[in-house]
């Protein structure tokens, strides 16, 4: 059962996304604005595909939260790393774009900074992707355990204060010889 309904969830999200992907088509990117609009409609999409599994059931059920772990280690670093490209591929050469540009010939990265220039799509799409994998879920709760009869009422406080009685250990008695009350000859 899960499955299938992991399965159709799945189906939507792609269809989404793919809804998405194509409305990003039909901006132009000429323009700082719309250089913007596009690479968050493909965040959008990626993002998309992350909350599909998360609402078909993929991660238990439950209500979604953030998990801090995967945000900080996971999702920091990618934002970066992406981010530096996208804001390297801007169509203006605006502030950021030209310094992030620098920065790149002297981090000795700039080779590598404009070969992914060519996929900022993917980039973006991926971003939207790895931030909706920082959402997880507690999973329900546990249903009531039906048939189990509560503790039945103690009658004696004694009883509550002191807790159940526990047996005295068993000391075995001296040897005849080794008595105290035996005098010594």
């Amino acid at each position: 059962m899960v499955g299938t309904v992991r399965g159709v969830f799945t189906v939507v999200g792609a269809g989404a996304a793919g809804l998405l992907i194509w409305v990003s088509t039909q901006i132009g990117e000429g323009t700082l604005g719309g250089y913007w609009s596009v690479q968050g409609i493909l965040a959008g999409a990626g993002l998309t595909m992350a909350l599909s599994q998360l609402f078909g059931g993929w991660t238990k059920w439950g209500w979604p939260k953030i998990s801090v772990g995967v945000f900080l280690i996971g999702f920091l670093p990618v934002l970066v790393a992406a981010g530096w490209v996208l804001l390297a591929g801007q169509p203006d050469a605006n502030w950021f774009q030209r310094h992030i540009t620098s920065w790149s010939g002297h981090l000795a990265i700039g080779g590598l900074v404009d070969d992914l220039r060519q996929y900022l799509g993917v980039l973006a799409f991926g971003l939207g992707l790895v931030f909706g994998f920082t959402f997880d879920t507690s999973g329900p709760l546990p249903p009531p355990q039906l048939g189990r009869r509560a503790p039945e009422p103690v009658e004696d406080q004694t009883a509550l204060e002191t807790g159940p009685p526990v047996a005295e250990p068993v000391v075995p008695a001296p040897p005849e010889g080794d008595r105290e009350d035996q005098p010594v000859t």
